[in-house]
């Protein structure tokens, strides 16, 4: 497994002002805070697809500079899967450094890329990831993904030496799926390079404790994703709304001093505009961490 030390190596062996930059920036109380890009998903989207000027925009507004990018806000939308895939794999690289630097102007970080693997990806189309991961400068890859397609996903990990973070969701019916604390522990049995991406709101809804995991597990989260749901497979609610430990959460990461974004995700059904709820989510979060 990967020390500390050694996670650090690799996430700042890259042209690591950026980040450095956007830690400072965003950080609240010691607290590096950013955002889950699918939480400006309901913006307009370009002709060609991609909405990496949208986000721009949409972060520069909210006064935030470190993201976790999901990767369908790049893609073209509303294709065959065939023709996904070919996207995915047959776009030129300079394609991603060219958003990279549009990203590195407006000094935002990409901290972490959000590609989910599924059972439907190929080999080409997962090592395609790692390499488009790269090319934008991001420090590991976020993965809403499944326990069959991390075993084929690991060696990838291997190759590319780049740390994978399994996201959960609370179906805690399906064994495949990454929800339970078991789960989280079988996927870091396949490979060193993998880790958690603990998404408070879904591990609280599934009815497991995130104060007590993430006490316990710190070490091998990378990054949370900071939303409210209500307990026993309850609806996604407005921060502060919900049963999802936010406070306590933010405050153990303050205390501690522990590496690990918090990336807030909107999600719930809002009055607002994006970035008007995402401001509300910031202060609260902000105001959480004192």
């Amino acid at each position: 497994m990967l020390t500390r030390r050694e996670f650090t190596t690799l996430a700042l062996s890259s042209l690591a002002w950026p980040r450095l930059l956007a830690q400072t920036a965003n950080s609240a109380g010691g607290v590096t805070l950013g955002a889950q890009t699918y939480s400006f998903r309901q913006m307009t989207r370009p002709p060609d697809g991609d909405m990496s000027d949208v986000i721009i925009k949409a972060f520069t507004e909210c006064g935030l500079h470190d993201c976790e990018l999901w990767s369908p806000m790049l893609e073209p939308a509303k294709v065959e899967r065939e023709a996904l895939r070919r996207w995915r794999i047959e776009t030129p690289l300079d394609h991603f450094a060219a958003i990279r630097k549009r990203f590195d102007s407006a000094k935002i970080a990409i901290r972490a890329y959000n590609y989910s693997f599924n059972d439907s990806f190929t080999e080409p189309e997962i090592d395609r990831g790692f390499e488009v991961a790269r090319a934008l400068g991001a420090q590991f890859i976020t993965a809403s993904s499944t326990l069959t397609a991390a075993k084929r996903v690991a060696p990838f990990a291997e190759k590319h030496k780049m740390i994978v973070a399994m996201h959960n969701h609370s179906n805690v019916k399906d064994p495949n799926e990454f929800a339970t604390p078991e789960s989280f522990a079988a996927a870091l049995k396949l490979s060193k390079y993998f880790r958690i991406n603990l998404d408070i709101g879904h591990f609280t809804a599934a009815n497991f404790d995130a104060v007590a995991y993430l006490r316990e597990h710190h070490a091998n989260i990378t990054n949370l994703h900071v939303k409210d749901r209500k307990r026993n497979q309850g609806e996604n609610v407005e921060w502060g709304q919900g049963d999802a430990p936010m406070r306590e959460v933010l405050q153990l990461l303050k205390q501690n001093k522990w590496p690990i974004t918090a990336y807030l995700e909107y999600e719930y059904k809002g009055a607002g505009t994006p970035v008007d709820e995402v401001k509300k989510g910031l202060a609260y979060m902000r105001a959480a961490l004192g």
